[in-house]
């Protein structure tokens, strides 16, 4: 897991052909609004999140974020447990982003 600002988020995913950004947050946190492209992943969701993760292709590079970064912290130590090479959290989480959210697609 490497931790990295906003500012490194945004110059990591401009290069990075191989990358999934993965919230890791509840529904209702989801439904406030997402950084682009974000995949939810409910940490407090165990069962959820341990199939979900057991699906990921393990040679991708994942930017994983919460609200604060401590749940974050959490996925990124679960999903490299389970074959995932490459993980960043970003620090803060989306409580000190400041860059384009949008509202997730519904279903």
């Amino acid at each position: 897991m490497r931790n990295i600002t906003e500012e490194e988020w945004r110059e990591l995913l401009v290069k990075d052909d191989n990358a999934v950004i993965i919230d890791c947050r509840t529904p209702m946190e989801w439904s406030a609004g997402i950084i682009e492209s974000a995949v939810l992943m409910d940490i407090n969701n165990p069962l959820s999140f341990m199939a979900k993760t057991d699906a990921l292709d393990k040679k991708k590079n994942y930017y994983i974020y919460c609200r604060s970064g401590v749940r974050s912290v959490q996925a990124c130590h679960v999903l490299e447990s389970n074959g995932v090479k490459s993980t960043y959290n970003l620090l803060g989480g989306i409580s000190f982003w400041n860059g384009k959210m949008v509202l997730p697609k519904t279903k």
